[in-house]
């Protein structure tokens, strides 16, 4: 495939990504705001820092805007990111065992997403995990995302109406999909060095290329469109509730589960530190305070 053929279909996604990733932003600041009464809402409300990023290697770069001591959220990032270049051999060739074809001979590559991950300050509130992408190589393209719900307190109706606001994201595209991407978030997000999940589940797909592009890039929309509903609902209705130590020690113990995983397992976190993008946005993912029992 000729680069000319995918140029705006690369820069309608690339937009599209920063587009969905500066409308969560203003979403989390208001969340911030309206947190005026229980634990936390003495606080200062968080704030956003931005900072460019940029690739050690080759080209492009991104956005990384993380608030951090927030009344809310005790950590949130929500990057953006457009890069391209050649693949290092490790990178290369692990991409050349996942079938992509052609890259073993041209390990060229574009790819632009969004990536959030939320460590909240209330242990009732959910941490979670979203992230959509489109790469690309002369020979191939394809989207990728999903969303994953790793509470440390879990309530049913929470997990049940996450899941719920991603079936009818799925749905709405191919009755198929929930289930198979579902299905998918079970055993990608699984640690098995502990044997257990990380969470609660949520959808993971990757190399989604059906073919129509158009009707690929609209379900990735889809997956992002979905989130602040499937979320931000969770947020406001644990954010008020009481919590005591064994709550805290409870999260704190989840959380280093959670950065066991991104660091041991995590495609996403590989993929970014082996092509030279910028440790500290790749690494944004990682809780501000874990315990290890």
């Amino acid at each position: 495939m000729l680069d000319s053929d995918f140029e705006d279909r690369k820069s309608r996604a690339s937009d599209w990504f920063r587009e969905l990733r500066d409308r969560i932003v203003a979403a989390f600041k208001a969340l911030e705001d309206r947190h005026q009464t229980g634990p936390g809402s003495d606080l200062a409300a968080g704030r956003f820092e931005v900072t460019p990023t940029t690739r050690a290697n080759d080209g492009g770069g991104g956005i990384m805007s993380v608030m951090r001591g927030g009344r809310v959220f005790e950590k949130v990032g929500v990057n953006w990111s457009a890069v391209h270049g050649t693949l290092q051999p490790r990178a290369q060739k692990a991409m050349a065992a996942r079938g992509v074809p052609g890259m073993e001979h041209d390990p060229r590559f574009w790819a632009s997403g969004i990536s959030l991950v939320a460590h909240m300050r209330n242990p009732h509130c959910p941490a979670v995990h979203m992230n959509t992408r489109m790469f690309w190589t002369p020979h191939a393209w394809w989207f990728g995302g999903g969303a994953d719900l790793n509470p440390a307190l879990e309530y049913a109706e929470d997990t049940a109406h996450f899941h719920s606001v991603l079936e009818a994201a799925c749905d709405a595209h191919d009755p198929r999909y929930y289930e198979r991407f579902r299905s998918w978030a079970d055993e990608y997000f699984f640690i098995p060095h502990r044997g257990r999940a990380r969470g609660v589940g949520g959808i993971f797909y990757d190399d989604l290329n059906t073919g129509d592009w158009e009707a690929d890039f609209a379900f990735t929309r889809a997956v992002g469109e979905a989130f602040l509903p499937a979320f931000v609902p969770l947020a406001d209705r644990r954010r008020p509730t009481p919590w005591n130590d064994d709550h805290r020690e409870a999260q704190l113990v989840h959380r280093g589960l959670y950065a066991e995983y991104n660091l041991v397992y995590d495609r996403g976190t590989k993929f970014g530190l082996e092509t030279g993008h910028d440790a500290n946005a790749v690494l944004m993912s990682l809780p501000p305070v874990a315990k290890w029992i």
